[in-house]
């Protein structure tokens, strides 16, 4: 017995020993990334294993101090280049078994901190972001007021899918959809910005993360006309191929009007594309009425802008359907916006991640989504805006003197689009009921 005694002291003492020389990590700090967000700095350290971690905030001077259970750096923290962003300097010490990374700041931010499970480019990741809290601004869209028939451009909001620390697909040769659809996007933005009466605006210009209620929202914040949002399909048979253009389905609408109605108590949001109607003040009935109207107007204006680019891209590439096609993708979800999904090609495809990387390629691409626009907008343009009054002759006051009825309209839904009452559209245009007919003509007042 006092043999095993000895034996169990022994090990004990070990065990001692081992713990007071240091301690063996639950997981390793392998690498540091850094991307930089026009609003906010996105941290994400790459570990071996998963780990549980706490952050907090101390003052005079201000730091952000990120404390991980059980875990060991194994890379120098000083390689980061925080030009340009909000931290000062970080440090690293050992606090007890846990690891303590101390950024010093150099402006005020609000952190955000997560886990994130391996997938198939990265393993194990703690990300931390810090938004700038002087960007940070409640969002609202309510069209501003036009004084003596104020002209302004077509706002179109471009998004590049993907970004920074989530690379989308990755295609042979290693060619990523990031940096595809950034290049589709800037180029698409070039030609709209050439034309006049348009301007656009780009939702990621750089390398970085935005989620995708952010993009939204960014459009939101924009006024934007149109929302367009770029991608790069894939798939796990290399064969697939052919660029596809999506709108929203009927089930993704439902789904979002109810969102929406559901937290229409604590949002700051408005229905900016309708007449800029507030559901803060309306009953649910109305509100729902209302937010099924905006959601109608923007999916038909989406698919004749669709079917505009599919039939496009149809004259230089495959297309993986003959029609366009509908999904609930998130990024499609905005009631108020007209919102399209276009997917280049399969970058999983040898030959069209071949294309896909080729500037000329790209611009072709870019080309056929411009003038997709391009036509809608001459065709069908928004009140107030230099299109509208082009296409009326160059009469200010007749910049909304005529509109065209395309499938999906409805009487309401033409009255909310114009800010304008039901029953003064029927007086104008000598209506005794809602009854209206695709291509009829109807008179706008402008007052």
């Amino acid at each position: 017995m006092m043999k095993n005694l000895r034996k169990f002291t022994g090990c004990f003492l070990t065990i001692a020993c081992l713990l007071v020389a240091g301690h063996v990590s639950a997981a390793d700090i392998k690498n540091v990334r850094m991307w930089l967000a026009p609003d906010n700095t996105r941290l994400v350290f790459d570990l071996n294993g998963p780990v549980t971690h706490k952050i907090f905030s101390l003052n005079n001077p201000d730091r952000l101090v990120l404390d991980i259970n059980g875990a060991a750096i194994k890379t120098r923290l000083s390689k980061l280049d925080l030009k340009g962003s909000p931290i000062k300097q970080v440090r690293s010490s050992m606090n007890g078994n846990n690891l303590r990374i101390v950024l010093d700041l150099n402006q005020m931010i609000r952190p955000r901190s997560f886990d994130l499970k391996p997938n198939d480019q990265y393993g194990h990741r703690l990300v931390l972001d810090l938004f700038n809290l002087e960007k940070e601004t409640v969002v609202k869209t309510a069209t501003p007021e036009r004084k003596g028939a104020q002209l302004r451009d077509i706002i179109i909001a471009i998004d590049a899918g993907h970004g920074g620390e989530d690379p989308g697909a990755i295609g042979a040769g290693r060619v990523r959809e990031k940096d595809v659809v950034l290049g589709i996007a800037k180029e698409v933005g070039r030609l709209i910005d050439n034309e006049k009466g348009f301007k656009a605006e780009l939702v990621r210009e750089g390398d970085y993360y935005i989620s995708l209620r952010g993009r939204t929202k960014e459009a939101r914040k924009k006024n934007a006309d149109l929302f367009v949002s770029i991608h790069a399909d894939a798939f796990k048979d290399s064969r697939a191929r052919g660029a596809s253009v999506w709108v929203l389905s009927n089930r993704g609408a439902t789904s979002e009007v109810g969102r929406w109605l559901a937290q229409k108590e604590n949002s700051a949001d408005l229905i900016g594309g309708v007449g800029s109607v507030s559901l803060e003040d309306k009953d649910d009935v109305l509100a729902g009425v209302l937010l099924d109207m905006s959601m109608t107007a923007s999916r038909s204006d989406s698919l004749q802008i669709a079917s505009k680019i599919h039939g496009n891209v149809n004259k230089f590439a495959k297309m993986h359907k003959s029609r366009v096609e509908s999904a609930g993708f998130m990024v499609l979800k905005s009631p108020d916006i007209p919102s399209i999904l276009v997917e280049t090609g399969f970058i999983s495809n040898p030959e069209e991640a071949r294309l896909l990387k080729t500037k000329a390629y790209q611009q072709k691409m870019a080309k056929a989504i411009y003038e997709g626009i391009k036509s809608h907008f001459w065709n069908k343009p928004p009140a107030y805006t230099y299109v509208a009054y082009e296409k009326n002759g160059g009469d200010k006051q007749s910049v909304q003197r005529h509109y065209q009825v395309v499938s999906g309209d409805t009487l309401s839904v033409i009255a909310s689009r114009h800010g304008i009452a039901l029953n003064v559209l029927r007086k104008t245009n000598d209506l005794k009921g809602d009854k209206i007919r695709i291509g009829q003509v109807l008179r706008i007042p402008t007052s």
